[in-house]
């Protein structure tokens, strides 16, 4: 799994060199429980190449940890996407991502659990200025086996769990 993150750092890096639509971004996530004294943090950088208006290609690379019961919870996760924008102007772009996602979660003294997800992820992005963008997305449509959030089974959900927010900045 490493080598797999550490090749898709390297190539998205050699892309950069060369290319003016790559893209780079990502979210941050802290969250503290006081009735469990229980603090979690989530980071999910994100690299991509826009192809050209409609069509990008890119990658999330994903870090939770947190606790469960006292004990610590490290998760890491890698889903590459396929975004299409159906709708354009000077400001607002809507987007909606599909792609599969690959997770490992480990609690210590426990056996990590593998799960993973296939699906699509509207969105939003708000362009600030030529190179600056706020993105949110919300909600999910496809399927999920022990990823990330935990959940299993398919169908839909638009909630406040499935919201998010970053930013994008295009070189």
């Amino acid at each position: 799994m490493k080598k797999i993150i550490v090749f898709l750092f390297v190539a998205m890096a050699t892309l950069m060199v060369n290319a003016q639509d790559i893209y780079v971004g990502g979210s941050l996530g802290l969250w503290h429980n006081h009735d469990a004294d229980a603090t979690s943090f989530t980071l999910t950088p994100e690299v991509g190449y826009n192809l050209n208006d409609n069509w990008a290609l890119g990658v999330t690379l994903a870090y939770a940890h947190g606790e469960v019961n006292s004990a610590c919870v490290n998760k890491f996760g890698l889903a590459p996407y396929a975004r299409y924008s159906f709708y354009q102007n000077k400001v607002v772009r809507l987007f909606v991502d599909g792609g599969f996602g690959f997770s490992t979660s480990k609690v210590k003294h426990h056996d990590a659990v593998n799960g993973f997800e296939i699906g699509v992820k509207p969105g939003i992005a708000i362009k600030l200025n030529k190179s600056f963008s706020l993105i949110a997305k919300c909600g999910f449509l496809g399927y999920r086996d022990d990823y990330m959030v935990g959940d299993n089974g398919y169908g839909f959900g638009f909630t406040s769990e499935d919201l998010s927010f970053g930013f994008h900045y295009e070189f």
